[in-house]
């Protein structure tokens, strides 16, 4: 492809060489430069590539796109050295903008859902994707998760993925014939501008809480609230919690026709009438949806959040007139791997898996499971190794305080020793007097909870979610706790559980 033609509309100026150029692909790692391509310099947390630059062209780039002029100051470009420099003011934009061109802008032949906010986006996701192919839509799926395209699932890195990828991702999914697609779209990847060269039809946003602050992230809560609300200039229509206290400021400077949701009476689309569902292993809400949609309406999952989670699909999915009984259908029947899943045990008592891997998200959901009086919460978890001691001691406090018992176990210890993580969420706990019991080894410390389960327990599986590893030492070993389950219940076949 010509290179003049992956530029149309970007501001950049040629250095050196000629924008007639043909390229024979995009490359943003210099470990797969290939003859011919196009390479995107582009500034990482640790590695700025624009650095090596006079390698990227000894391995055969044509043309260099870069930000930083100086880079090559140091390159001795020879008469052979046939390279086209293109100077713009940020190459992680322009990288956007390239990859929609090169791969012929797919977007087009899709309707774009993006998801934003801190919590709700997978669940979300999986949810819309799910009603809308009751009603007989072909639907992809970007997330934390996996990508889905068809049959195809491929395991996430990123819970938005980098442009050249995502447009990839795109063009699969429009020559697969999918109708539309739904992805979270991350702060991250909203400041790194991985979500540029295309509008989403519908940009959603489900709640905002401080998160994804620190070295590498955001520098503080504004900026992370800033990020998030670029989604709001890049859609037609944005549909937002209205009952979340900073929808104002989010949606700030928008360029979309908006419309929100929540319990609240202002909102557009509202959910009321709330009822806790209890079945035999199973929680659920009823609830009534009134204002742009009138219908009555069941998750099978507990929560309030699963009610605005479920309230947020239906928003969308009212736009490509679903109907209201495929909705309730597809509501009822939606699961999302590890995210408040329940998995079957016995009729006594409840067991559910969940990734809530830090105090805010475990609070919300132990908090939710207290609505349902159990006769214990047992809340069983571990944290990861290499990373904040203080979210230990948090999460310690959080289940010390709200589960009637906490069982602490291993999650992915990492480069660290499981006992001394245990030590630090013991630490945690210890403050708030609640009662906790240690067994190291996670299949252990589940096989105790269930074969211990009394009539009416709740049972939370809490930390590892849709993972099916545990990492030790720089290696993963597959553990997913769907499989350790069923290996419990076929050893002790015959008892009583």
């Amino acid at each position: 492809m010509e290179l003049a033609s992956l530029l149309k509309g970007l501001e950049f100026t040629c250095v050196r060489g000629n924008p007639e150029t043909k390229v024979t692909g995009i490359v943003y790692d210099s470990k797969k430069v290939k003859k011919g391509c196009l390479f995107v310099c582009i500034k990482g947390t640790h590695f700025d590539s624009h650095d090596c630059a006079a390698e990227v062209v000894e391995s055969g780039a044509s043309v260099l796109v870069v930000e930083r002029e100086d880079a090559l100051e140091d390159m001795a470009f020879s008469g052979g050295q046939e390279v086209t420099v293109i100077k713009v003011p940020d190459t992680r934009y322009a990288m956007a903008h390239i990859a929609a061109a090169w791969f012929g802008h797919p977007a087009d032949r899709l309707k774009v859902i993006g998801i934003t906010g801190t919590k709700g986006k997978t669940t979300t996701t999986y949810l819309v994707k799910s009603i809308l192919e009751s009603a007989g839509y072909k639907v992809g799926l970007i997330g934390t998760i996996e990508t889905v395209i068809g049959d195809l699932h491929i395991p996430a890195g990123n819970t938005t993925p980098e442009s050249c990828l995502l447009q990839e991702y795109f063009s699969k999914m429009a020559d697969a014939g999918c109708d539309a697609v739904v992805m979270e779209v991350s702060s991250q990847g909203l400041k790194l501008h991985r979500t540029q060269g295309f509008v989403f039809d519908y940009g959603i946003f489900t709640n905002l809480e401080p998160d994804h602050i620190g070295a590498g992230e955001h520098a503080d809560f504004a900026e992370y609230m800033a990020c998030k609300s670029l989604l709001f200039r890049q859609c037609r229509i944005g549909i937002v919690n209205g009952d979340d206290v900073h929808w104002q400021e989010v949606t700030a400077g928008h360029t979309c026709l908006l419309e929100r949701f929540g319990l609240q009476a202002d909102n557009d689309l509202r959910a009321g009438s709330l009822r806790l569902v209890k079945k035999p292993g199973e929680l659920g809400v009823a609830f009534t949806v009134t204002g742009l949609l009138h219908m009555e309406a069941e998750v099978a999952t507990p929560g309030r959040f699963s009610v605005y989670n479920a309230l947020a699909a239906i928003a969308i999915c009212r736009h490509f007139g679903v109907s209201c009984e495929n909705i309730r259908q597809a509501l009822l029947t939606a699961r999302v791997k590890g995210r408040i899943e329940m998995i079957k045990v016995s009729d006594a008592f409840t067991v559910l898996i969940d990734y809530a891997h830090n105090a805010m998200s475990l609070e919300s959901l132990l908090l939710a499971l207290r609505e349902y009086e159990p006769h214990r919460l047992i809340c069983l978890f571990g944290c990861g190794g290499n990373r904040s001691k203080l979210r230990r001691f948090e999460m310690g406090e959080v289940s010390g305080r709200l589960a009637d018992l906490t069982i602490i176990t291993s999650d992915n210890p990492r480069y660290e020793e499981p006992r001394d993580i245990i030590e630090d969420i013991k630490t945690g706990i210890a403050g708030s007097g609640g009662n906790y019991i240690v067994i190291e080894e996670r299949r252990e410390a589940i096989a105790y909870a269930i074969r211990h389960g009394e009539p009416d327990d709740i049972i939370v599986l809490a930390g590892k979610g849709h993972e099916d590893y545990q990492e030790i030492r720089g290696k993963k070993y597959p553990m997913d706790e769907r499989v350790l389950i069923a290996d419990i219940l076929q050893q002790y076949a015959g008892e009583r559980i």
